[in-house]
C-alpha cells in the first residue's frame, strides 16, 4: 500500500470524501463513497491517506459481495492468497478469508473451540496481535467486511503503535530503539497433558523472524512500537526476566484506552487498517450468544520491516519473503 506524497485535508474534501475522526489518536470514519463503484483515483488517494493517517478508517452501510471486496482492495495493493484456509472462506475468491473458519480449529486438534481459544488467549494482553505478525514479511493492510454480526457484542478495537511509541519517555524510546526480537507462531500456548495435537501442528509448521522492536514505517516515517501479545516471544540479548518484564510493560503502553479506538459493526460494515502500525483485539463477549458473526477478510501484501538502524528483519524459520 504506497502513495506517491500525502494528501492535504483540502485535497480529500475536494475528492467528495468526507473523514470523520473517531478517537483521539486513532480512527476515523469515512463518508461520500460507494465502495461498489468504480472509484476516482482521487478518491483512491484520499482512503489511503485517511488510512495512513488514522491508522484504521470505517465505511458504514455499503453492499460489497465477494467479487467487489476484492476488486477494491486490489485498488491499494496485491491482495494476499493463503495457501490453507477453511470451509467457510469462499471456494471461487481465494483471497478472502472468512473468520467462520477459526470455529472449526479446535476440532481439527480433538478440542472444542472454547477451550482452544482459552489455551491461546490466557492472559489479558494475549488476544492483542497484528495479522501474520510472525512472518518476514507481514502484510501492510487489512480490509475486514462484517456479513452476519449479533444484535449486541461483538466489537472490534485497534492500538495505534506509532502514538504509544511517541508517548514512551525520550530515555525509553532511546533504549527501546536498538531492541529486537523473537516473533513467532504459537506464542504462550498452553499444551493440554499429554500428547496435543495443536503442538505438533506447530512444530510442523512453525513461522518465526527477527524483528525490530521499533519499526520506521515505510510510508509516513513514524516510528512503530513493533509489538503484540500474540506473537512476541523473547527480546534479543536480554534474559528471560528481562525480557518479560519490558515486554509487558511495553504491551501495556501499546493499549493504553488514550491510543484505541473501539467499533460496533453492522451488516455491511467495512474496516480498512494499517497492519504495520495497529495491532487490534478480536471480540471475546459473543461465544455464550446464540448469534452468529461472519465477517469476510482481505489483505495486502506487505514488505519486510526495517529498523531504526537501517536493519531489515530476518526469518528465522518458516516461509520466505512473498511465499504464502
Amino acid at each position: 500500500m504506497t502513495t506517491d506524497s500525502p494528501m492535504t485535508d483540502e485535497a480529500v474534501r475536494d475528492a467528495g470524501v468526507e473523514v470523520r475522526p473517531a478517537a483521539g489518536h486513532i480512527g476515523a470514519e469515512i463518508s461520500g463513497v460507494d465502495l461498489t463503484a468504480e472509484l476516482d483515483d482521487t478518491v483512491v488517494a484520499a482512503i489511503r491517506a485517511a488510512v495512513l493517517r488514522w491508522k484504521v478508517v470505517f465505511f458504514r452501510g455499503q453492499r460489497l459481495d465477494h467479487a467487489g471486496h476484492v476488486a477494491f482492495a486490489r485498488r491499494f495493493g496485491e491482495a494476499v492468497v493463503l495457501p490453507r484456509r477453511g470451509g467457510a472462506s469462499p471456494a471461487d475468491f481465494p483471497e478472502i478469508e472468512t473468520t467462520a473458519d477459526r470455529l472449526e480449529l479446535g476440532g481439527r486438534f480433538g478440542m472444542e473451540h472454547d477451550e482452544w481459544l482459552r489455551r491461546r488467549r490466557h492472559t489479558l494482553l494475549r488476544g492483542w496481535h497484528c495479522d501474520h505478525g510472525a512472518r518476514v514479511d507481514p502484510p501492510a493492510a487489512t480490509i475486514l467486511r462484517a456479513e452476519t454480526v449479533p444484535p449486541y457484542g461483538g466489537d472490534t478495537t485497534w492500538s495505534n503503535l506509532a502514538a504509544a511509541y511517541a508517548g514512551l519517555s525520550e530515555p525509553l524510546r532511546e533504549f527501546v530503539d536498538g531492541l529486537w526480537a523473537e516473533h513467532r507462531l504459537g506464542v504462550g500456548y498452553q499444551p493440554r497433558p499429554g500428547d496435543d495435537a495443536y503442538v505438533r501442528h506447530l512444530l510442523e509448521r512453525q513461522v518465526a523472524t527477527l524483528h525490530p522492536l521499533v519499526r520506521v514505517h515505510p510510508e509516513t516515517g513514524e516510528r512503530i512500537l513493533y509489538v503484540n501479545g500474540y506473537y512476541v516471544e523473547q527480546i534479543a540479548g536480554l534474559s528471560r526476566p528481562e525480557s518479560s518484564a519490558i515486554l509487558e510493560m511495553l504491551l501495556e503502553q501499546a493499549v493504553r484506552p488514550e491510543y484505541t479506538v473501539r467499533f460496533r459493526w453492522e451488516p455491511g460494515d467495512v474496516a480498512f487498517w494499517d497492519n504495520r502500525a495497529t495491532i487490534h483485539l478480536a471480540p471475546g463477549d459473543t461465544a455464550h450468544l446464540d448469534h452468529p458473526r461472519i465477517m469476510h477478510r482481505v489483505m495486502l501484501a506487505g514488505d519486510v520491516p526495517v529498523g531504526v538502524d537501517g536493519r531489515v528483519s530476518e526469518p528465522i524459520t518458516g516461509t520466505a519473503p512473498g511465499r504464502w
